[in-house]
């Protein structure tokens, strides 16, 4: 791996650092807003008083943050293919370009001694798996990463009930900050309830070295940070276009890994743009609160 000096600086010191993932900038928002966005994150984790360390591959080599250079290459090159953590050696092999999903992402953090981790929502069990089996990588490699996730939920075009009682199931804790009802991405309320909660960055720090003390830091946590209020999607809109844009995919017989972009785009086109604005609200507001959980951490 290529650890970028000012990250490496800051974790051969203690100090806070916070991965973020790729796939965002690539793959769910548009271009060219995706580099003036991918700036305003890390400069959202700057403010903090962390460092962000976003995580790529470019030129078959895993690079634990970015210098603006790369960042501007990886945004715009369009060479970039999504990369899971099960095809990080191939691409490594081949030499290729790759944005890093939460799992790979989670990976190569947790390999660099990076603890805390922002993005927007974590992959869960889809929609049909009992028929399909199809299930995001993030669940399995959450049970034996020892990261913190800040995320907004999953997304509902997700099972989020299913995607709740697998984090069960794997070990992986699920603590809501500040809420005690699951957030659904572009909604702050997925219908499910949470058991432990949080009201401070401080305390969920307090809940990493709890983990460490007592033993059970091989497993991922998840911090779901709903989206606030004033940004979340109108529930009926949303609800609506959910509605068509599953009718879409079933009828186009997307399946698999497409199925998510395939919606995303349905839900930018479907709500005219208000869903992109929201996933940036939310992202930036993720980022926020991790490097304010990095920071807490750090202090120790």
């Amino acid at each position: 791996m290529r650890i970028q000096p000012e990250v490496a600086d800051a974790l051969a010191a203690g100090r806070a650092v916070v991965a973020l993932e790729s796939t965002i900038i690539t793959h769910g928002l548009p271009r060219p807003e995706n580099l003036r966005i991918a700036r305003e994150i890390e400069q959202a984790v700057r403010s903090t008083g962390a460092v962000p360390a976003t995580i790529a591959i470019l030129a078959g080599e895993p690079h634990i943050g970015l210098d603006d250079g790369s960042l501007h290459h990886l945004a715009t090159a369009g060479t970039a293919v999504k990369v899971g953590v099960r095809d990080i050696a191939m691409l490594a092999a081949a030499g290729g370009d790759g944005a890093t999903t939460v799992a790979s992402t989670a990976h190569l953090a947790s390999a660099a001694g990076i603890t805390v981790f922002a993005t927007g929502g974590l992959g869960g069990v889809h929609r049909g798996a009992r028929e399909s089996w199809d299930e995001s990588a993030d669940l399995t490699t959450l049970s034996r990463t020892p990261v913190l996730v800040v995320c907004s939920g999953i997304k509902s075009i997700l099972d989020i009930g299913a995607t709740l009682e697998r984090l069960e199931t794997l070990g992986v804790g699920v603590i809501g900050y500040r809420t005690d009802r699951f957030p659904a991405f572009y909604l702050a309320d997925s219908g499910h309830r949470i058991d432990w909660q949080v009201q401070t960055p401080a305390q969920a720090a307090a809940v990493l070295r709890a983990r460490t003390r007592l033993g059970t830091d091989r497993y991922g946590l998840v911090l779901a940070n709903p989206i606030a209020a004033d940004d979340e999607l109108d529930r009926a809109l949303h609800d609506r276009v959910l509605a068509d844009g599953l009718a879409a995919a079933e009828a186009a017989g997307v399946r698999g890994k497409d199925v998510t972009p395939f919606l995303l785009d349905h839900f930018h086109r479907g709500t005219r743009g208000a869903s992109v604005t929201a996933n940036i609200a939310l992202v930036l507001g993720n980022a926020r609160l991790a490097g304010e959980v990095a920071v807490a951490y750090a202090a120790g």
